[in-house]
């Protein structure tokens, strides 16, 4: 396998082509569970954006500095040698410019913050749209690894064998170390028909195996239902658009006129997205309170109270969640486990807790930045607690038979 060693411009540029969050391959990202609610605004500033290139940047006053730790004239010194002596000339002021602020925000060390030059930008705008073809599945880091967080159901991804949890190697035979989830996504995302090679690991298996997907365009609702045997409604949430509550709430007209028993409330596999779909979801059973707080620098701290009606307030509830639950999945599972509305059935979830703030600049590039997060009413902290399943179940995919489901088996066991 070849080696990655990515340049400090080149390749740096190339990290943030494609999203996340917490990000989405096919993309929503975890993705839009990073983004908290605001990508109805950061879709209108992107497109309301300008993406001219930077050519004059050097015009910088070079005493200035905005540190009494850091000598700024190191930086220039540096500037001034690769536009001196760097073999393949000429280099160009933009992706130097662009590179350093990239730079910037990569020594942070945090995978949800990132910086978008303009195109880049203009890239993440679509992803929001939807307007991708890819393998429908998200990705993360996990321990400084790059792992499946969650493959969406019946994508190439899943039919082809992916599992929450995989740790993604190499793709298309190029060494994943030290690859961020942005690099990762722009290699394995493409066009329909065309095919990627996966070489995973995962718990379990003795050694490394390659998956072979197909692309394809990727069009899953945000919410499928049905009812199970006992008149048990089942609702599986895929993920948390601008869809999911119009869909939610049509399916939960539904199940309370037909006098349902129970309710299964699948959130496995759901990378998240926007935060008012998830305090909307959770206001149908918490009656009164906080569903999730967020909590951030300086002592920040803000209260997300339930609204609305709760029509399943009384209802029998269970709650299936899996490693490849994020976001806001975890703020509905963490909100009604608090408040004793449902009991949770599955994996500890994945973790992904945090609040990041998105903001457009004048020549069309963007920063995403995490500032603060998310705490259930009780107080856990999801992005380093996650959320702990009351029952453990655990998934376990070669030993099941066809159309066997172990969680849903025993969810519709404690609610007989």
């Amino acid at each position: 396998m070849q080696s990655f060693f990515p340049s400090p411009i080149k390749e740096r540029a190339k990290k943030y082509a494609g999203i996340y969050l917490a990000i989405i391959l096919f993309i929503v990202s975890f993705g839009l569970g990073i983004l908290t609610g605001q990508t109805w605004l950061i879709k209108k500033q992107l497109a309301s954006t300008s993406t001219p290139e930077v050519t004059n940047v050097i015009n910088l006053d070079r005493v200035f500095s905005r540190s009494k730790n850091v000598n700024f004239n190191q930086f220039w010194e540096v500037w001034d040698k690769i536009k001196e002596k760097y073999v393949k000339q000429p280099v160009k002021d933009s992706d130097m410019f662009y590179g350093a602020i990239q730079g910037l925000t990569y020594s942070l060390g945090d995978p949800y913050s990132v910086y978008f030059p303009p195109k880049a930008a203009a890239e993440f705008s679509k992803d929001l749209s939807g307007e991708l073809e890819g393998i429908g599945a998200e990705i993360g880091i996990k321990n400084d690894q790059l792992v499946v967080v969650a493959p969406l159901p019946a994508s190439p991804a899943e039919k082809a064998g992916l599992r929450p949890g995989d740790k993604i190697l190499a793709i298309d035979k190029i060494n994943t170390f030290g690859m961020d989830v942005n690099t990762a996504v722009s290699k394995i995302r493409g066009k329909a028909d065309t095919q990627v090679t996966l070489f995973i690991s995962r718990d379990g298996l003795a050694k490394g195996k390659d998956i072979i997907i197909t692309r394809a365009k990727i069009n899953v609702p945000a919410v499928m239902y049905s009812v199970k045997p006992g008149n048990i409604a089942y609702l599986r949430i895929m993920q948390f658009n601008d869809e999911t509550m119009p869909q939610f709430d049509k399916y939960v007209k539904k199940l309370t006129n037909d006098g349902v028993k129970g309710i299964i409330l699948d959130l496995r596999s759901n990378p998240g997205g926007y935060l008012d779909s998830a305090i909307d979801m959770a206001s149908a059973w918490v009656e009164k309170g906080v569903v999730v707080s967020e909590k951030g620098n300086g002592g920040y701290s803000k209260e997300h109270n339930t609204q609305g009606s709760h029509p399943l307030a009384n209802l029998k509830t269970m709650v299936l969640v899996n490693g490849g639950s994020a976001s806001a999945s975890e703020i509905v599972a963490g909100a009604l486990q608090d408040y004793k509305k449902a009991t949770v059935i599955g994996e500890k979830t994945f973790g992904k807790g945090s609040v990041q703030d998105f903001e457009t600049f004048s020549d069309g590039s963007a920063l995403k930045l995490t500032v603060a997060e998310w705490f259930t009413p009780n107080g856990r902290n999801i992005n380093q607690q996650g959320i702990m399943p009351d029952i453990e179940v655990k998934e376990e995919f070669e030993k099941e038979k066809i159309g066997e489901d172990v969680m849903i088996n025993k969810a519709l066991e404690l609610l007989k």
